[in-house]
């Protein structure tokens, strides 16, 4: 039998996506964390969904538990984070700013979580909320719902940004003669 602080440690998903979120150099971490906070006030009744995928780190903000019911979410890899709109395609972009092609996702590169303040992102923010089709609950708090973890991934740190130690311990020590 188990004991009870390790079952209770096995159930809460916090120190789960804390270490998700240490991979990651020191200013990802940083900006995921602090992006994390806003999203959390401004959908406190949505749903984290996370994925630590092979390509990236995920934590979608959804109104219900399936991830087709995403309204936005924070994406992270080595060579930074952004606020990806799940059906972005669709969403109405006079300035712009949305990122890339495919047939639903759109992106924005996010510098700071002061990001999320800007007019223009606030806007695309609330036309995501509006074309959703499930609403978000009127009351309550949202669950941390890991729901995938993929085994094999890619580097979550720069290949520039070692950690600490991993330099000296896995190939950079000079030949001894």
């Amino acid at each position: 039998m188990k004991p009870a602080a390790k079952m209770a440690r096995e159930l809460d998903p916090e120190p789960q996506l804390k270490s998700f979120i240490d991979k990651f150099e020191p200013k990802h971490q940083a900006l995921i964390r602090s992006v994390r906070r806003a999203l959390r006030r401004r959908f406190p009744t949505a749903n984290e969904i996370v994925y630590d995928n092979y390509n990236f780190f995920v934590i979608g903000y959804s109104p219900t538990q399936r991830p087709s019911d995403t309204i936005v979410s924070i994406a992270a890899a080595a060579n930074g984070v952004g606020l990806a709109f799940y059906h972005g395609a669709d969403l109405p972009d006079p300035h712009k700013l949305l990122l890339g092609s495919g047939s639903q996702n759109r992106f924005v590169r996010l510098e700071s979580a002061k990001t999320l303040e800007r007019r223009e992102i606030a806007a695309l923010i609330d036309a995501a909320v509006k074309q959703n089709k499930a609403p978000l609950p009127g009351s309550g708090k949202g669950q941390l719902i890991i729901r995938s973890i993929s085994p094999k991934q890619r580097p979550r740190r720069s290949s520039h940004e070692p950690r600490a130690h991993t330099e000296a311990t896995f190939g950079r020590v000079p030949p001894t003669s």
